[in-house]
């Protein structure tokens, strides 16, 4: 099982992400990493192996931002090392990806994408994701991913931060969980609801086939007919 934790607010997301991933370490993982978006511009750090790894790594080259998303990953597709570690971007360094899941199509989806033009820098089933999203881009962040999706067989929970939308995180899940919680102007993201009740005891749950759109103080959530659902 891989872990996943978001947040947006009006604080430094990093110190949230790396609690939220080691409320998360039971579900085992072999590699571990986050995103920010720091005045709208991306920064990613991970490594392969543990927690302590990656906040050694963050001290040596902080990144800022008061929204991210961070990732715990036991390897599926692709052996574990920094590469393969996520979150993942696209070709253009705008989008980046976290995902719990598989993506069973994702071989004949790889090909698809390199036959554009798509360049790949790991072996992951997840990198797909954010060269699909890329792909898929129509200017909304939210139906881009929700248009990538229908060409993914599989489950996933998953979440995408982009420079092109620096104020949302984009949340999908089928098969896999994924909570939202809500603070004071912060909103949250788990796999599990016990990495979130230190923060809020309000929380809603994504069904399957459910995507949501994520603010500070907002979500709105839809389904694959964009119809959108009250929680």
């Amino acid at each position: 099982m891989c872990g996943i934790f978001g947040y947006i607010g009006n604080k430094e997301a990093t110190p949230f992400l790396i609690e939220g991933l080691r409320k998360l370490e039971y579900r085992g993982y072999d590699s571990a990493g986050i995103a920010t978006l720091d005045n709208k511009k991306l920064f990613v750090s991970k490594c392969v192996g543990k927690i302590d790894g990656l906040e050694e790594q963050l001290k040596q080259k902080p990144v800022g931002g008061e929204i991210g998303i961070g990732h715990t990953r036991w390897a599926t597709h692709g052996k574990p090392c920094d590469e393969n570690s996520h979150p993942h971007e696209d070709c253009t360094g705008k989008i980046v990806v976290v995902h719990n899941g598989i993506v069973e199509n994702y071989l004949e989806l790889r090909r698809q994408l390199a036959n554009k033009g798509h360049k790949f820098t790991s072996t992951t089933d997840t990198e797909i994701l954010a060269h699909l999203i890329e792909d898929n881009m129509d200017g909304n962040l939210l139906n881009s991913v929700l248009k990538a999706l229908m060409f993914v067989k599989g489950s996933y929970a998953l979440a995408v931060i982009s420079e092109h939308e620096p104020d949302k995180i984009i949340i999908a899940r089928q098969g896999s969980p994924l909570i939202v919680g809500f603070g004071e102007n912060e909103t949250y993201i788990s796999s599990d609801i016990p990495a979130l009740l230190k923060h809020t005891a309000k929380i809603i749950k994504l069904d399957n086939g459910e995507l949501a759109e994520v603010g500070k103080n907002s979500v709105k959530v839809i389904n694959f007919k964009k119809e959108f659902i009250d929680k």
